[in-house]
């Protein structure tokens, strides 16, 4: 019985540090780089603006890796989610500078995130190509359309054909409001917003028990009933729609859309995942998680930057941080098969 007791309170523990595991690594990560601007810099690192600037740069990040959390918690992966996002944001563009309205351009937007997840999901699902070989070949698919509509060049959108809640959406000075919400970005408001909703939908729904269900075991959650194919593609289709907000992101944080600019940015997105606990085997994710793993690359850019740090030092920092991420959820696996 006192053997039973140990390993409860040990899986206790272990459960706690996995969950809480993100958390600590931001905490020492962000101290970290805070003694080194102190000493090597110019102190400026834990100033209220550059916090500011830290949290509207990860919302965007946050948002489309709460998208990744679903797919990769069902055993998925998105290649095409970078080019996906700046495909939205090439629509939004698009349809703001030919004056249509703004109800009109959003749907247009959220269509198109829409419509590239439903396309992967359909690919993989119905067809059931890895999904690894169906978002490399959908990515260059998503560039090229985007290329198109651009023209082959760069959609700008004046000042005037801006809605100011989009203007404002990634602001590193936003207004304040009434004195009683500190003057963060409403985009990072909005992040936040977004990550309950996918938290309560990941918690408390039959359709999020049913994510983890596949990710651990597909061939189990079909002999238990689930219908794998429809849940996939609707874990593409809404990981689409959330893709698609980081597009709308990019346009305010720019003012123009560049179809280009979207490669290489999912690596972002599954990385936030990854540092944030999530296991690319899956079966595994959390909202919290993915949102730590995206404000530690926020910090690392933040704090690189702050000492004057290259961006190829940065690359190799999250480089590292992601590499050890892995190797640690090896581990873990290991263990658990072990035992």
């Amino acid at each position: 019985m006192a053997e039973d007791s140990d390993d409860g309170w040990r899986n206790r523990i272990v459960k706690l540090l996995q969950i809480l595991g993100p958390l600590l690594a931001l905490v020492v990560v962000a101290i970290g780089f805070a003694i080194a601007d102190q000493i090597w810099g110019q102190g400026r690192f834990i100033e209220m603006r550059n916090f500011r600037v830290v949290l509207s740069v990860t919302a965007p990040v946050a948002v489309a890796a709460l998208g990744m959390t679903l797919i990769i918690i069902a055993g998925g992966i998105d290649l095409s989610a970078g080019t996906a996002s700046m495909l939205s944001a090439t629509v939004l563009a698009y349809a703001l500078s030919h004056e249509f309205s703004v109800p009109i351009a959003m749907l247009l937007t959220l269509g198109t995130g829409a419509i590239c997840g439903l396309s992967n999901g359909l690919l993989i699902a119905i067809l059931r190509i890895p999904p690894f070989i169906v978002t490399l070949g959908t990515m260059t698919i998503f560039l090229g359309i985007a290329k198109r509509l651009a023209g082959g060049s760069t959609v700008f959108v004046a000042k005037d054909q801006m809605p100011g809640w989009l203007s404002n959406l990634s602001s590193t000075m936003p207004p304040d409001w009434l004195g009683m919400v500190p003057n963060i970005a409403s985009g990072v408001w909005f992040a936040l917003l977004v990550a309950c909703v996918v938290a309560a939908f990941l918690r408390l729904s039959k359709f999020g028990r049913h994510l983890f269900a596949i990710g651990s075991n597909e061939a189990t959650a079909r002999l238990c009933g689930i219908n794998v194919p429809v849940t996939k593609i609707l874990i593409y289709v809404l990981a689409g729609l959330l893709i698609s907000l980081a597009g709308v992101y990019s346009l305010s944080i720019v003012k123009m859309a560049n179809p280009v600019e979207g490669i290489g940015r999912e690596l972002k997105f599954i990385a936030a995942v990854v540092i944030g606990g999530g296991s690319l085997s899956g079966g595994r994710g959390s909202v919290l998680g993915t949102l730590a793993g995206a404000t530690i690359m926020g910090v690392i850019a933040s704090g690189c930057d702050q000492l004057g740090i290259s961006n190829s030092t940065q690359d190799i920092m999250i480089g590292v941080i992601i590499i050890a991420a892995v190797t640690l959820d090896q581990y873990r696996r290991q263990r658990q098969e072990r035992t």
